[in-house]
This record gives structure tokens, C-alpha cells and sequence, in this order.
């Protein structure tokens, strides 16, 4: 499996506030590198709950590059991977709104839900967040920091890659009967475990 799994914190309530992104590197069904960038969010507006809950504020990310540079660095190695993601219907909707609101075009990839996968391969677990899924498989890692995040949904990834004896993420999604996500430059159809339309495109 050729992949890169994601994980986003926020500056405040709004989705296109990222001031942090975690990328866990998938090669070969191998973890081979796990990268961190702070993010500049858009006003540099940083709510109470969101430092609390993971720790990042405007010292932090005073010097770092807005969204735009960090995008661009990112989304040419994003070729011909799948995306993953804890929530992916977040960690996507984050892409699409900061996107929107630079006035950037989407990036192009496939995208596959973690969560979904947890709740079919192992539906007696009391919950399905990513801290106690990776309790039950003994993943150990520092929740809400986005580079320990994107390694601990990988990883839970690749758990599931191994029993459903799938190849890639393709394969995989098949097995679990989930149909793989994509974002387009014309919109975004969703990761689900049932057939979905296409959402409308963005207005021009």
C-alpha cells in the first residue's frame, strides 16, 4: 500500500483555521516517515478550546508559512497515494475550506476513513475514536498532536489492511465494503459504507 495518512489541528471553530497538519508516509505497507508543519491559520485567531486541546498557539506558529506554501509542498507527493484519515470527513472538509478560502483548486486524490474501518473490522469496541482504538490494538501514542495522530492512523490502517488480506487501499476498502472518497477541483465525493452521489460542484 502506497498512502499517506493526515491529521489536521485548528486555530478555532472554523475548518479553514489549520494550524498544524501531521503526514505519516506509507510505502510498500511500511511506515517509513512521519513529518510535522505548523501552519499560519488565516488572522492568526486562536480560541481558548482549541489551545486546550492541543496545545498550539500563536508563538507557536507566529513564523510558520499559511496554508497556501504548506499545500504546495504537499500535493505533488500526494500522486497516486490515498489519502487516510481518523474522521476523514474532517480532516477533508479542513483541505476544502481553507482551499475555498484562499481561493485555491482542491487537490486531486482519494481518500479512505479510518473510523469506518475500525467500526467494520472491530464492531464490539466500546468506541471507535482514535484513542481508544489504538488502546485496544496497543498503538501507543500522543493524542491530539497531529504528527503522533497521523502515525497512529496508520497504523490502525494497516492493522486492517492485514486482516481483511487486502493489498492497497483499494482492495482494502472493497473487502470492507466501503467506497473510497475522492476530493476533485470540482468537489468532493464522500468515503462511505454505502453508494454516494458526487456533492455538488463549488459555485464559480
Amino acid at each position: 500500500m502506497h498512502a499517506v495518512a493526515i491529521d489536521f489541528e485548528t486555530a478555532n471553530e472554523q475548518r479553514s483555521s489549520p494550524c498544524s497538519i501531521g503526514l505519516a508516509w506509507i510505502n510498500d505497507g511500511v511506515i517509513e516517515s512521519v513529518e510535522h508543519h505548523y501552519i499560519r491559520p488565516p488572522g492568526m485567531r486562536f480560541a481558548s478550546f482549541n489551545i486546550a486541546f492541543h496545545g498550539i498557539g500563536p508563538e507557536q506558529v507566529e513564523d510558520a508559512e499559511e496554508f497556501p506554501a504548506v499545500l504546495a509542498a504537499i500535493a505533488p507527493r500526494l500522486q497516486g497515494r490515498t489519502v487516510l484519515a481518523h474522521n476523514a470527513a474532517f480532516d477533508v472538509s479542513v483541505i476544502r475550506g481553507t482551499c475555498d478560502h484562499y481561493g485555491l483548486a482542491y487537490p486531486e486524490f482519494d481518500y479512505l476513513c479510518t473510523v469506518k474501518l475500525a467500526q467494520i473490522t472491530w464492531p464490539e469496541f466500546a468506541s471507535h475514536k482514535l484513542n481508544n482504538v489504538c488502546a485496544e490494538l496497543g498503538i501507543q501514542f500522543k493524542h491530539h498532536d497531529a504528527a503522533e495522530d497521523a502515525f497512529a492512523c496508520a497504523s490502525v490502517a494497516l492493522k486492517t489492511l492485514h486482516l481483511h488480506d487486502a493489498a492497497c487501499a483499494s482492495t482494502l476498502a472493497a473487502a470492507a465494503g466501503i467506497s473510497l472518497g475522492r476530493l476533485h477541483v470540482a468537489g468532493y465525493s464522500p468515503c462511505s459504507s454505502a453508494a454516494s452521489r458526487p456533492r455538488r460542484p463549488r459555485a464559480a
